[in-house]
């Protein structure tokens, strides 16, 4: 990674615009209406699996869409991601339909927190003390607002898990397979069973595509673009950036579905709620500091390593 101005700047600006398209997709998706959360996720995959095929004949990056297919363990990888990508996608949009944005935001603000969580249970890393304290205060977080609100947050809990899963999945095959060619594989994948059932729609007469006018054919079809810009965004501001910065970054998409949420579409927000909430963003601030501190401490340990070498070699 370079260490240039002009580059962090650059991954600054992309990472900041990805964050934020993600951000206010909540006023994206009821553009489609009349259509239904399953009848948008279909068009979503079939349209970002078009906007992935021309962006890999575009840039001419073919070898890297065709190395992930002759790779069985990649394509069932992928495959496993695509499910739990459809599952996460199938949730936020009905969140967003139903008036629960709210809970669409809380759920990307746990899924660092649950990331963490999966690397204890599934990759058997160690936590320090502060981390364990934030994820104690996030489970009580979900306990105050099931008891207050008198419901568990599924979608929330949803959202953040399948997200966190299909983020360990891709940590798998992320080193070999590039954005674009992963996306396009992983919505190859699904092509096939939302094509179907946009096919049974348009069969049985309740397809609303081409149905309600240009403008909504228009929103159906650029699903895919609004999926795939800010993904692309996202990995330039990857290469351009430190994890801890980008690691900061993550905040802007919920916070904009949590201002949306409240501010525009005016949802409830009962004192359990409050409570919740803040309870949750005590536990991000306890975890975000404490990965600056143990960041700053590796680099330190680095600087200092390099020094001693540099000694010894003269």
């Amino acid at each position: 990674m370079s260490d240039s101005p002009a580059p962090s700047r650059l991954g600054l600006t992309c990472g900041i615009a990805a964050y934020s398209l993600w951000g206010v997709l909540p006023l994206y998706f009821p553009l489609m209406a009349p259509a239904g959360a399953v009848e948008i996720i279909a068009h979503r995959v079939v349209w970002s699996l078009v906007v992935c095929l021309l962006l890999l004949a575009v840039t001419r990056s073919w070898s890297g869409f065709a190395a992930a297919v002759r790779d069985r363990r990649t394509v069932l990888v992928l495959a496993a991601a695509s499910t739990l990508l459809a599952v996460n996608w199938l949730v936020f949009v009905f969140g967003v339909l139903t008036d629960r944005v709210v809970d669409t935001a809380l759920g990307y603000f746990v899924n660092p927190l649950v990331t963490v969580g999966l690397a204890v249970l599934v990759l058997r890393e160690r936590l320090r003390p502060v981390q364990w304290v934030a994820l104690g205060v996030a489970a009580s977080a979900v306990v105050v607002i099931s008891v207050g609100y008198g419901t568990v947050p599924w979608i929330a809990l949803v959202l953040a898990t399948s997200f966190g899963l299909y983020g360990l999945l891709k940590n798998r095959v992320g080193r070999t397979v590039g954005a674009v060619p992963g996306l396009a594989v992983e919505t190859a994948v699904l092509a096939p069973v939302a094509l179907g059932y946009l096919g049974w729609l348009a069969a049985a007469g309740t397809s609303s595509f081409g149905q309600h006018g240009a403008g909504h054919t228009a929103a159906l079809v650029g699903s895919g673009v609004v999926t795939a810009v800010p993904l692309l965004l996202f990995n330039t501001a990857a290469r351009h950036l430190p994890l801890s910065t980008l690691g900061l970054l993550q905040y802007i998409g919920p916070t904009l579905q949590f201002l949306i949420g409240v501010g525009v579409l005016h949802e409830t927000m009962p004192p359990a709620r409050w409570w919740g909430f803040a309870l949750v963003w005590v536990a991000l601030v306890l975890m975000t500091v404490d990965g600056l501190r143990s960041s700053r401490a590796a680099r330190r340990i680095r600087r200092a390593a390099a020094e001693r070498t540099a000694a010894d070699v003269v």
